[in-house]
């Protein structure tokens, strides 16, 4: 591949790198401000999420694998989540429409 392509493509891999970054420091940070009670995204093990919600005393709605959905009327929750050794919390609604309840049927 010729160096001139090869430093192009560096470029625009550069920049998708920077635009991902900093899409989730945003959405981080903006799960900070979350309203009590809002269903919240714990991403990462089953177990280390659902110790984590329990320590930070919250209600689990639903987990698989790595999404545990969980809420508190705690205005500090999402605080107390990520030092009770939660990797990543997310506003479940905004990442994704998840909220933990069961869907209706017609």
């Amino acid at each position: 591949m010729p160096p001139r392509k090869l430093s192009s493509l560096c470029r625009i891999a550069g920049a998708i790198a920077l635009v991902v970054t900093g899409w989730l420091a945003l959405v981080v940070a903006l799960t900070f401000g979350t309203a009590p009670g809002r269903p919240l995204a714990v991403i990462g093990s089953q177990a280390q999420a659902i110790a984590a919600i329990a320590k930070a005393d919250g209600r689990v709605l639903t987990s698989n694998t790595y999404v545990t959905i969980a809420r508190s009327d705690a205005a500090d929750f999402v605080g107390r989540l990520y030092a009770a050794g939660a990797l990543l919390v997310l506003d479940a609604e905004q990442a994704g429409g998840c909220n933990g309840l069961v869907p209706r049927r017609s």
